[in-house]
């Protein structure tokens, strides 16, 4: 509901009143909740989003306290002369070690709207804005062509955040983390994973974008690509990894005094029989 500022008054009481009421709610869930809370800070997610007041990360995630680190400018922007972004995504990256960024616009967003009028809105607001001019320059073709102005809104605020993803793979940090993590095994997937979603507040929905960055990736490596892939380096600790875990399983069947056949490398492929053959899968 629209509120008249004009009737605004000093006091904030009522924020302390619900928050009183919040802590009352969340001991009634779980007796324990602030105390795990308040033992560390592990979240699973970075939350790169709109300032805009219906776009609440936790809420709409359907997360609680603690699990979404949480980054908010005008119009969900990543650039690389916003030292608040920068640093908040090298903490998140390098120490959190957070395995998801999510980038979230949102349609009826006004930075996005602003950047389509033809005005000068001053600085330091307009040198922001022009950052998203840049965004319809790259897809004018696309976006011009699109006759209504509120599915072109909409299509631009979807472009905003797949460019934003974008210039997330261009930092030094998540460049650095996705190398170190795709070449050890011990990863299940290279991190962080970057996901493009728009809120629409009109309906609460939250959707992901169907983009493929490797093909973007794949155009712009050589400009971008800060750090290399030695294609042997994975390959090298998978089979280290694989050594290690034969190890333990010959060492375990020792205990149990069962003694295991020699070593594939050391026997005939006739003779490859035994533990051994069923410890390298054979």
């Amino acid at each position: 509901m629209p509120v008249d500022k004009k009737k605004a008054v000093k006091d904030i009481s009522t924020v302390f009143e619900n928050n009183d009421k919040w802590i009352d709610s969340k001991l009634a869930e779980d007796p324990e909740f602030f105390e795990t809370l308040g033992s560390g800070h592990y979240p699973q997610y970075l939350w790169i989003g709109c300032s805009d007041a219906r776009v609440p990360a936790n809420e709409i995630m359907g997360e609680d306290a603690g699990s979404v680190f949480v980054v908010r400018n005008v119009a969900n922007m990543v650039t690389g002369t916003d030292f608040n972004a920068m640093s908040a995504i090298q903490y998140a990256v390098g120490v959190l070690e957070v395995p998801h960024i999510i980038v979230c616009g949102h349609y009826d967003c006004g930075g996005v709207r602003a950047s389509r009028e033809n005005l000068d809105h001053a600085p330091p607001l307009e040198n922001w804005l022009r950052s998203i001019r840049d965004v319809y320059r790259l897809h004018n073709k696309e976006l011009d062509s699109i006759k209504d102005p509120e599915e072109r809104h909409r299509r631009l605020v979807e472009l905003n955040v797949i460019e934003q993803c974008i210039n997330l793979f261009k930092t030094g940090v998540v460049q650095r983390k996705r190398v170190e993590t795709y070449q050890n095994p011990d990863y299940a997937m290279t991190q962080p994973r970057i996901h493009a979603v728009v809120f629409d507040p009109a309906t609460g929905k939250l959707k992901p974008l169907d983009v493929n960055f490797n093909d973007y990736i794949d155009e712009l490596h050589d400009i971008y690509d800060l750090y290399k892939v030695d294609p042997e380096s994975k390959e090298a600790a998978k089979r280290n990894k694989k050594e290690e875990e034969l190890k333990e399983k010959a060492k375990g069947m020792a205990e149990d005094g069962v003694r295991p056949h020699a070593p594939t490398k050391f026997r005939g492929e006739a003779e490859n029989k035994g533990w051994w053959a069923r410890l390298r899968g054979k």
